[in-house]
């Protein structure tokens, strides 16, 4: 796969708004605790941006309203609201909800060999993990995975 970064692609009100400019998809992913690093990023974010946004949250009480680019999809998820894994009547732990969101999301929307979405995981440790190894084995190459530089996965900055 083919990936570039944000900083290699024009982003102008002009250049947002020709038929034929390359539009960069973000993948971004949150929990509770990076709720504000979350909203940071995505107002750096051209208005043209597409995309998806996956948050996990505890519970319903934490979902509140988050300004995206408009082609930008936020989808909230509920650990009270889902299972843990298959068979064992456990709720879902944290970090569970997104790793499953954003694999399935990947595994259907990263096909492309001139793909240019650029990956930035906000959220826990383990879910951010699971996600780093999923997209790996897809061919994500590990320079276009942004994750926090102190869980120390082989990721750009």
């Amino acid at each position: 796969m083919a990936h570039t970064t944000q900083s290699q692609v024009e982003h102008s009100a002009s250049a947002c708004r020709a038929s034929r400019h390359t539009r960069v998809q973000h993948l971004i992913t949150a929990d509770e605790s990076s709720l504000g690093e979350l909203e940071a990023v995505l107002a750096t974010l051209p208005l043209c941006s597409t995309g998806r946004v996956f948050i996990e949250i505890p519970d319903a009480s934490w979902q509140g309203a988050i300004s995206a680019p408009s082609r930008m999809v936020v989808t909230w998820l509920d650990r009270s609201q889902r299972s843990g894994a298959p068979g064992t009547g456990r709720g879902c732990a944290s970090g569970e909800a997104l790793a499953r969101a954003v694999t399935a999301w990947a595994d259907e929307m990263l096909c492309a060999e001139d793909d240019h979405t650029t990956v930035r995981l906000l959220g826990g440790f383990l879910g951010t993990a699971d996600i780093v190894d999923h997209l790996i084995v897809l061919g994500v190459p590990p320079t276009a995975i942004h994750t926090p530089a102190e869980y120390g996965l082989a990721t750009a900055r």
